[in-house]
C-alpha cells in the first residue's frame, strides 16, 4: 500500500512539473513571441508665450485657460506707474528741445534786436566824441600846449570806444541773423534725442496691453490678477491649433523601411477618426532613449527613432496630448 502511494506522489510531481513547464513556456511565447502591431503616439502643437517688455502688476486678464482667441484679441492689461512717469518726463524734455529749435530758427525777439541796435548807436556816438577829443588834444600837443601823456591818454580812450562800438555792432548783427548754423544743428539733435526717448516710452506703453499674435487656445495662464511680473516673464501660453503634428517613438526593427515623405494612416481614439499623415522628420533618440538590449543573445542593440508626421489635411478638433495609433504594415 505504501509503495502505491509513493508511485502516485511521483506521478503527481511529474505532472505538476510538466504543467509548470508548459505554463511558463506559454507565458514566454505570449510575451516574447507575439508583437503588438500598434504603435502609440501623441499630438503636439506649436506654442508661443505672451510676456510684457516692462515689469508691472497684472491689472486685468481678459481670457481664461481653454478659451479660443483670434489674432488681435486683447489678452492682458499691465499696470506700470513707472512707465507713465517716464512718459511725462520724456514729453517735458521733447517740449523743451522743440522750444530750443524754435528759438534757434526764429532768432532774437524784436525787443532784443532794438536794444542791441541802441547799444551800438550809443557806442558809435561815444566814438565820435572820443575822436573829437583826440583831435583837439592832438592839435594842442602839436602846439606844445599839452604833454605827450595827455595825447596818449586821449588816443587810448578813442581806441577803447572803437572796440566797444565793434562789439556792440557784432551783438546787433547776431541778434538780427539769429543763431549760428552749429547752434541750430545742436538744437535739432537735442530734439531728435528727446523724440527718440518719447517714442521708446510710447512703445512700452503699447506693450502694456498684450494682444494675441495668432489664432489659438489659451493653454496655461501663470500669474493671477494683482501679481507682479518681471520684464519678459511669461504671462500665458497660447497653443496654435492650426500647427499640429504627431510624434511616434518607434524601435528600429519596426520602422519597416519608413522614410521621410511617406504617407501613413493613423487613428485618433479621442476623435474616433482615421486620417492620413505625412512623415516629415526621423531622428534617433540617442543612447539615453528607450532601447532593447539583444547583445546577450549574440545579436545587436535596437535603437528607438522619433518619427514626426503632419496631417495632410486640417483635422478639426485635434488637440495637444491626444493619442494617435499607427499600425505598420507587416
Amino acid at each position: 500500500m505504501e509503495t502505491k502511494n509513493q508511485h502516485k506522489d511521483i506521478i503527481f510531481g511529474i505532472v505538476a512539473f510538466a504543467t509548470v513547464v508548459v505554463v511558463v513556456a506559454l507565458i514566454g511565447w505570449l510575451i516574447l513571441g507575439e508583437k503588438d502591431p500598434a504603435i502609440q503616439g501623441e499630438v503636439e502643437v506649436a506654442e508661443y508665450r505672451v510676456s510684457f517688455k516692462v515689469p508691472g502688476r497684472i491689472q486685468k486678464l481678459y481670457v481664461h485657460e481653454g478659451d479660443f482667441v483670434h489674432k488681435g484679441d486683447t489678452l492682458a492689461l499691465l499696470d506700470a506707474p513707472d512707465v507713465e512717469a517716464k512718459r511725462t518726463q520724456a514729453k517735458s524734455l521733447e517740449a523743451a528741445a522743440s522750444a530750443l529749435v524754435e528759438k534757434a530758427n526764429n532768432g532774437a525777439q524784436e525787443e532784443q534786436i532794438r536794444g542791441a541796435f541802441e547799444l551800438w548807436q550809443q557806442a558809435v556816438a561815444a566814438v565820435e566824441i572820443a575822436q573829437k577829443s583826440f583831435d583837439r588834444v592832438n592839435r594842442l600837443y602839436e602846439g606844445g600846449v599839452v604833454t605827450a601823456q595827455k595825447r596818449d591818454e586821449a588816443e587810448a580812450q578813442l581806441k577803447v570806444y572803437k572796440a566797444q562800438s565793434e562789439a556792440a555792432k557784432s551783438q546787433y548783427e547776431m541778434a538780427v541773423n539769429g543763431a549760428r548754423y552749429e547752434d541750430k544743428k545742436a538744437a535739432l539733435a537735442k530734439r531728435s534725442q528727446a523724440q527718440g526717448a518719447l517714442d521708446e516710452v510710447n512703445s512700452y506703453i503699447r506693450e502694456m496691453v498684450q494682444v494675441a499674435q495668432f489664432d489659438g487656445v489659451v493653454a496655461t495662464i501663470y500669474p493671477k490678477v494683482g501679481e507682479l511680473v518681471g520684464s519678459g516673464s511669461p504671462v500665458m501660453t497660447i497653443a496654435m491649433t492650426n500647427d499640429s503634428w504627431g510624434v511616434f517613438n518607434i524601435r528600429e526593427d519596426r520602422l519597416n523601411a519608413l522614410q521621410s515623405g511617406d504617407t501613413i494612416k493613423v487613428f485618433c481614439p479621442a476623435l474616433n477618426k482615421e486620417f492620413d499623415m505625412n512623415v516629415r522628420a526621423m531622428k534617433d533618440q540617442g543612447s539615453f532613449a528607450v532601447w532593447k538590449a539583444t547583445k546577450e543573445n549574440g545579436a545587436y542593440d535596437l535603437k528607438t527613432f522619433e518619427v514626426r508626421a503632419r496631417p495632410l489635411e486640417e483635422v478639426e478638433g485635434l488637440r495637444a496630448g491626444m493619442t494617435l495609433i499607427y499600425k505598420p504594415q507587416e
